[in-house]
């Protein structure tokens, strides 16, 4: 688990870092600087299972609207046929734009639940340890 957090807390500051040129840098920065946080703590044996709830809320939410926008990753998805959105690093179109920030979210919960679900198993087993004595 260490090299997992590490590597996202590592990553997730550098996709703050990549967000400054973003047209709507005081979302991101502080989205991926949460996450970024959370891996951090977790790297240093320190699971928060309220904070990853919470960051996993508000991810998902904001997810779910990237998801059903205009010119969101659904529409990537069915009128443009999943096109690569990869292909350039320059946006071109707004359906790239969502459909990448979609992609982001997604990440970030996934990157919380897994941390939420070992300390879960981590505290359950604490827990067990102690009734067994």
């Amino acid at each position: 688990m260490r090299i997992f957090n590490i590597t996202f807390c590592l990553l997730f500051v550098v996709s703050a870092a990549l967000q400054y040129n973003d047209p709507d840098p005081w979302v991101w920065i502080p989205l991926y600087l949460f996450g970024a946080a959370c891996c951090w703590q977790a790297f240093r044996n320190r699971y928060y299972p309220v904070a990853y709830l919470a960051g996993m809320l508000g991810y998902g939410i904001y997810a779910l609207y990237k998801l059903l926008e205009r010119d969101g990753a659904w529409d990537w998805l069915t009128k443009h046929d999943a096109a690569n959105i990869a292909a350039t690093m320059k946006a071109e179109t707004p359906w790239i734009e969502d459909t990448r920030e979609f992609f982001g979210l997604v990440i970030l919960i996934v990157v919380l639940l897994v941390n939420y679900l070992y300390a879960k198993r981590k505290n359950d087993r604490q827990h067990s340890t102690l009734r067994a004595n």
